[in-house]
Formats: structure tokens, sequence, C-alpha cells
């Protein structure tokens, strides 16, 4: 609570010095910490009734984009297939966590299947993104019923995220090699890259405070977003909203790596989480309420502790009494 207030904050003291407008930081916060609320309620009533509704709703909305998300049509694909591939990952990862939950051995098998049936899910929907997010997850969850220690897991999940950053900085800035730079730009599209490249630009320009929220836009630039929200917050916020952010992140894995869930759920959930980083740092998907209340809800479902659930401390038998000697 106190990084998402420092969040908040920041955006509104970035916006008071360049008048900026924060509403959109500002709702993306209040989104996240509801839905962090909300899961870690939930998932201690219905730890595994809850996340099914959750990927049930991820669903709904992926297969009805754009009409439930708000997001002006301007912004497909960059943001709209952004969107759909976070909510196919997050309902991946929900009925993953659901399956280890569950202590009904009949329901996992199905649960697993539901899980699986997700994947060629954004296939269908036309996100090749949403698609390999998907099967991501599946399989570092599989992975994860075999991996006895949860920090290392999660240290590896930092360091995905950390490379996806830096290699999206790297290709904005020009530091990546001509035939690497080349081939990233052939896939993702010369219009992103150049979006990113003007992000850094202006974070070089204005490097701790920014050039405000919202003021990334221009007349000619009527996306009004880099379409990669780290670069976003370091273009309009400064190097100290971009740190905020990858606090927050921090402090996920950090949660997760303490809670007393079992440790697949906490590596699946992390697993989605990542994605999810992944996906936001080229793509729009943070923009989008939908998502950044989604992964609020899973890292909540993650780190509740369900009711009637003991803690397996182990007992300590009591040392034999030793009678006196003489």
């Amino acid at each position: 609570m106190i990084l998402l207030g420092l969040c908040a904050a920041w955006s509104l003291i970035s916006a008071a010095a360049h008048d900026g407008r924060p509403e959109g930081m500002l709702l993306a916060v209040l989104a996240t910490a509801a839905g962090c609320a909300a899961g870690r309620m939930s998932g201690a009533l219905l730890p595994v009734a809850a996340p099914c509704a959750g990927a049930a709703a991820a669903l709904v909305l992926a297969v009805t984009m754009p009409g439930p998300l708000p997001g002006p049509a301007y912004a497909a694909p960059l943001g709209q297939a952004g969107a759909v591939a976070a909510l196919l990952a997050l309902a991946t990862g929900a009925l993953c966590c659901a399956a280890w939950s569950t202590p009904v051995p009949g329901m996992r098998p199905l649960l697993w299947l539901l899980a699986a049936a997700v994947v060629p899910a954004g296939a269908l929907l036309g996100s090749p993104g949403g698609c390999a997010a998907g099967g991501a997850v599946l399989l570092c969850s599989v992975a994860a019923g075999s991996m006895p220690y949860r920090g290392a897991g999660l240290a590896g999940l930092a360091v995905v995220a950390g490379v996806a950053v830096g290699a999206v900085w790297g290709l904005a800035s020009g530091v990546l090699p001509a035939g690497c730079a080349a081939e990233f730009t052939d896939r993702i599209g010369p219009y992103r890259v150049g979006l990113w490249g003007r992000a850094v630009r202006l974070a070089r320009e204005a490097p701790v405070w920014g050039v405000g929220p919202g003021r990334f836009g221009t007349p000619g630039d009527p996306a009004g977003r880099p379409h990669s929200a780290p670069l976003q917050l370091l273009a309009e916020q400064g190097i100290v909203g971009a740190l905020l952010l990858a606090a927050v992140f921090g402090w996920v894995l950090h949660a997760l790596w303490r809670t007393a869930r079992p440790t697949p759920v906490v590596l699946t959930a992390g697993a989605a989480l990542t994605a999810l980083a992944v996906i936001a740092s080229v793509g729009d998907a943070l923009s989008f309420t939908a998502v950044t209340a989604g992964a609020g809800l899973l890292a909540g479902w993650a780190t509740a502790r369900p009711w009637g659930e003991e803690e397996r401390v182990p007992r300590v038998e009591p040392l034999p009494r030793q009678e006196p000697v003489g």
C-alpha cells in the first residue's frame, strides 16, 4: 500500500510540475489496490472458486473485446492486442492456481484441462502473443510442481522481466547490434519502435520529473502513449516513476516468496504476472483497467490465507525428563 501510494503521489507531483493529467495513473493504482484487496478476501473464503470465476470473467472480456474495455479505436492493434494477451495469461494463471489449490483430486484434471484450453483460445482470437503467454504460464505451472524452493524460481522470473525491459530500452536507445535491432524492428513494427525512441528522447530531456503524465502525445501522434509501460513512465514521470513501477513488481514477488501458500501456487502466479510484465513492456496492456485489476486479483489470490488452512509447523517433542544422579 505504501508503494502504491507513492506511485499515486509522484504522479500528482509530476503532473503539478508540468501541468499533466494523472487520472490514468491514479485509476491504475486504484484498480490494482482494489483487485488485490478483493483477491485476498475472496481467496480466503473461496480459494478454488474465486480464481475460476476470475478466469471466466477474463475470458469473457478477451472474447468480447473491444466492447467492455475502454480504449480508443486508434489504439488497436497496439493496445487491444496487448490487453487480450494479458487477459489470457492471467486467466491461465488463475486456473492453474485453482488446480493446485483444490483439495478434491477429481477436480484437478478438469481444471488443468480448462487451463490448457485457454492456450489455443489465443490463436482463435487472433492473439499469438496471448497464445504464447498462456503456454508459457502453463508450462511454468507444470514445472512448479517439482521445484522444492520458490526463491530460485521467483528470482528467475525477475530476471526474465528485467531482460525484457532491458531489451526494449536497448532497442529504443539504439544500443542493440544492427542485425539484432533490425530483426526486432521487423517483428515489432517500425511505428512502435519509433514511439519507444521518442520516449527515450523525452526521458533524456527531463530525467527526474519527466514531461508530465499524459503529455507524451502530440497533434501528429494521436496514440498519446509509447505502448510500453516502463518507457511511458520513464518519459512522463522520470526515473522516479520507472523505479516505483519496478519496486511494485519486486514487492509482489517478495510477497509471493513470504506467503504461506504452496510453492506451485506461488510460482504459477509469479509466472502469470511476469508474462504480464513482459507484455506490458512491449504493449499498452496496463492502460486497461480490467488488466490492472486482474493483476491485483491474481496477486491477492496467491497471497491469501484460506480459512481453515493450518500452517505446517513442525512439532517439537519434549525432551525426556532425567532423574537426578545420586
